[in-house]
Protein backbone atom coordinates (compact mmCIF):
# COMPACT_ATOMS: atom_id res chain seq x y z
CA UNK A 1 0.00 0.00 0.00
CA UNK A 2 2.84 2.41 0.81
CA UNK A 3 4.39 1.72 -2.60
CA UNK A 4 1.13 2.62 -4.35
CA UNK A 5 0.92 5.86 -2.35
CA UNK A 6 4.52 6.67 -3.31
CA UNK A 7 3.76 6.09 -6.99
CA UNK A 8 0.63 8.22 -6.80
CA UNK A 9 2.56 11.00 -5.06
CA UNK A 10 5.33 10.90 -7.68
CA UNK A 11 2.77 10.84 -10.51
CA UNK A 12 0.91 13.81 -9.01
CA UNK A 13 4.15 15.73 -8.53
CA UNK A 14 5.15 15.00 -12.12
CA UNK A 15 1.80 16.20 -13.46
CA UNK A 16 2.01 19.38 -11.39
CA UNK A 17 5.49 20.22 -12.72
CA UNK A 18 4.77 19.55 -16.39
CA UNK A 19 2.93 22.86 -16.97
CA UNK A 20 5.68 24.75 -15.16
CA UNK A 21 8.33 23.12 -17.34
CA UNK A 22 6.27 23.83 -20.44
CA UNK A 23 5.79 27.45 -19.41
CA UNK A 24 9.52 27.94 -18.76
CA UNK A 25 10.29 26.46 -22.19
CA UNK A 26 7.74 28.75 -23.84
CA UNK A 27 9.12 31.82 -22.05
CA UNK A 28 12.68 30.79 -22.96
CA UNK A 29 11.74 30.57 -26.64
CA UNK A 30 10.07 34.01 -26.46
CA UNK A 31 13.18 35.42 -24.80
CA UNK A 32 15.46 33.92 -27.46
CA UNK A 33 13.24 35.38 -30.17
CA UNK A 34 13.20 38.80 -28.51
CA UNK A 35 16.99 38.96 -28.13
CA UNK A 36 17.45 37.71 -31.69
CA UNK A 37 15.17 40.52 -32.86
CA UNK A 38 17.20 43.08 -30.91
CA UNK A 39 20.42 41.95 -32.60
CA UNK A 40 18.76 42.04 -36.03
CA UNK A 41 17.43 45.55 -35.36
CA UNK A 42 20.88 46.71 -34.21
CA UNK A 43 22.46 45.22 -37.35
CA UNK A 44 20.30 47.40 -39.62
CA UNK A 45 20.65 50.49 -37.44
CA UNK A 46 17.11 50.42 -36.07
CA UNK A 47 18.09 51.77 -32.66
CA UNK A 48 14.50 52.82 -31.77
CA UNK A 49 13.47 49.16 -32.10
CA UNK A 50 16.34 48.09 -29.85
CA UNK A 51 15.43 50.69 -27.24
CA UNK A 52 11.78 49.61 -27.50
CA UNK A 53 12.78 46.15 -26.27
CA UNK A 54 14.24 47.58 -23.07
CA UNK A 55 12.30 47.93 -19.84
CA UNK A 56 11.93 51.59 -18.75
CA UNK A 57 14.17 50.76 -15.77
CA UNK A 58 16.67 48.52 -17.57
CA UNK A 59 20.02 48.18 -15.79
CA UNK A 60 22.77 48.09 -18.43
CA UNK A 61 26.40 47.35 -17.55
CA UNK A 62 29.40 47.44 -19.84
CA UNK A 63 32.38 45.23 -19.00
CA UNK A 64 34.70 46.58 -16.33
CA UNK A 65 37.64 48.22 -18.06
CA UNK A 66 35.60 49.16 -21.13
CA UNK A 67 35.81 52.90 -21.87
CA UNK A 68 32.00 52.99 -21.91
CA UNK A 69 31.77 51.50 -18.39
CA UNK A 70 32.36 54.98 -16.97
CA UNK A 71 28.58 55.39 -16.62
CA UNK A 72 27.77 51.95 -15.19
CA UNK A 73 25.10 51.14 -14.49
CA UNK A 74 23.13 52.87 -17.22
CA UNK A 75 19.51 53.03 -16.03
CA UNK A 76 16.78 53.30 -18.64
CA UNK A 77 16.76 53.35 -22.45
CA UNK A 78 17.78 57.03 -22.71
CA UNK A 79 20.91 56.35 -20.66
CA UNK A 80 21.77 53.39 -22.92
CA UNK A 81 21.15 55.49 -26.04
CA UNK A 82 23.34 58.39 -24.89
CA UNK A 83 25.95 56.51 -22.89
CA UNK A 84 26.49 53.54 -25.20
CA UNK A 85 24.91 53.65 -28.65
CA UNK A 86 25.56 57.33 -29.29
CA UNK A 87 29.19 56.99 -28.26
CA UNK A 88 29.67 53.84 -30.36
CA UNK A 89 28.45 55.74 -33.41
CA UNK A 90 30.58 58.77 -32.67
CA UNK A 91 33.76 56.77 -32.02
CA UNK A 92 33.55 54.11 -34.73
CA UNK A 93 33.81 54.03 -38.49
CA UNK A 94 31.92 50.73 -38.23
CA UNK A 95 30.80 48.45 -35.41
CA UNK A 96 29.45 45.04 -36.40
CA UNK A 97 28.23 42.09 -34.36
CA UNK A 98 29.27 38.78 -35.93
CA UNK A 99 28.85 35.05 -35.31
CA UNK A 100 26.01 35.55 -32.82
CA UNK A 101 24.94 32.36 -31.06
CA UNK A 102 22.09 32.54 -28.54
CA UNK A 103 22.03 30.14 -25.62
CA UNK A 104 18.73 29.38 -23.90
CA UNK A 105 18.94 29.67 -20.14
CA UNK A 106 16.52 29.40 -17.23
CA UNK A 107 15.05 32.20 -15.12
CA UNK A 108 14.46 34.65 -17.95
CA UNK A 109 18.07 34.77 -19.10
CA UNK A 110 19.67 34.50 -22.53
CA UNK A 111 23.41 34.21 -23.08
CA UNK A 112 24.78 35.46 -26.40
CA UNK A 113 28.26 34.62 -27.59
CA UNK A 114 29.54 36.70 -30.50
CA UNK A 115 32.34 38.82 -31.89
CA UNK A 116 32.76 42.56 -32.28
CA UNK A 117 34.23 43.42 -35.67
CA UNK A 118 34.85 47.14 -35.48
CA UNK A 119 37.04 50.04 -36.50
CA UNK A 120 37.59 53.26 -34.62
CA UNK A 121 37.53 56.51 -36.57
CA UNK A 122 41.25 56.84 -35.77
CA UNK A 123 41.85 53.78 -38.01
CA UNK A 124 42.45 51.18 -35.30
CA UNK A 125 40.40 48.02 -35.84
CA UNK A 126 39.59 45.15 -33.53
CA UNK A 127 37.92 41.76 -33.60
CA UNK A 128 37.03 40.63 -30.09
CA UNK A 129 35.29 37.66 -28.56
CA UNK A 130 32.26 38.78 -26.51
CA UNK A 131 29.48 37.46 -24.28
CA UNK A 132 26.27 39.28 -23.41
CA UNK A 133 24.03 38.16 -20.57
CA UNK A 134 20.45 39.35 -21.05
CA UNK A 135 17.78 39.16 -18.32
CA UNK A 136 14.17 39.49 -19.42
CA UNK A 137 10.82 39.86 -17.72
CA UNK A 138 7.42 40.32 -19.34
CA UNK A 139 9.06 40.35 -22.80
CA UNK A 140 11.35 43.28 -21.97
CA UNK A 141 15.07 43.42 -21.20
CA UNK A 142 15.47 44.28 -17.51
CA UNK A 143 19.25 43.92 -17.36
CA UNK A 144 22.26 43.51 -19.63
CA UNK A 145 25.86 42.58 -18.79
CA UNK A 146 28.70 42.71 -21.31
CA UNK A 147 31.84 40.55 -21.04
CA UNK A 148 34.71 41.34 -23.43
CA UNK A 149 38.50 41.58 -23.62
CA UNK A 150 38.63 45.32 -22.98
CA UNK A 151 42.40 45.48 -23.48
CA UNK A 152 41.97 44.21 -27.03
CA UNK A 153 39.41 46.93 -27.73
CA UNK A 154 41.53 49.66 -26.14
CA UNK A 155 44.56 48.60 -28.21
CA UNK A 156 42.43 48.50 -31.33
CA UNK A 157 44.13 45.43 -32.69
CA UNK A 158 43.29 41.84 -33.34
Amino acid sequence: MTTVKNYLFIAALFLITIPAIGQENSDSKKNLSLVDGLYKSFAVGDIPAVLGGLDPNVVWNEAEGNAYADGNPYIGPDAVLNGIFGRLGADHEYFNLKDIVLHEMANGKVLATLRYDAKFKNGKAYNAQVAHLWSLKDEKVVSFQQYVDTKKIARGSG
